[in-house]
């Protein structure tokens, strides 16, 4: 079976922050490809974050990231580090806790796309 795998990162009962790795089952549509369930979204947001982008925060709201150049470093509040290149996606759900640090990979602009739902 094929699957989408994304990053999720979220926040436990405690606020302290995690990422877990999950994957969106695909099934065959024919000649378009493999297709997962459609997924309800709200909005869609384009980004670009300056060179020395460093902040530690929540997610505003539930939503995928899509990194669309450069790459990003995410820290969990426990002080797991991953790195996130472009095309991989992130499922942002930790709204509450204690929160994340984003900093850039590069000292150059990047761009990213968030899907709230």
């Amino acid at each position: 079976m094929q699957t989408f795998k994304v990053t999720r990162v979220y926040a436990d009962e405690q606020g302290e922050s995690h990422f877990e790795n999950i994957e969106y089952p695909l099934t065959d549509a024919g000649p378009i490809g493999h297709l997962s369930e459609k997924v309800k979204v709200s909005n869609l947001i384009f980004r670009k974050v300056p060179p020395g982008y460093d902040d530690l925060h929540n997610a505003p709201k539930r939503q995928y990231v899509i990194l669309l150049d450069g790459a990003v470093e995410i820290e969990t509040s426990m002080g797991e580090k991953r790195t996130f290149n472009t095309g991989e996606i992130l499922l942002m759900e930790d709204t509450t806790g204690k929160g994340h640090r984003s900093r850039n990979v590069e000292a150059k602009e990047r761009s990213s796309l968030f899907i709230e739902f």
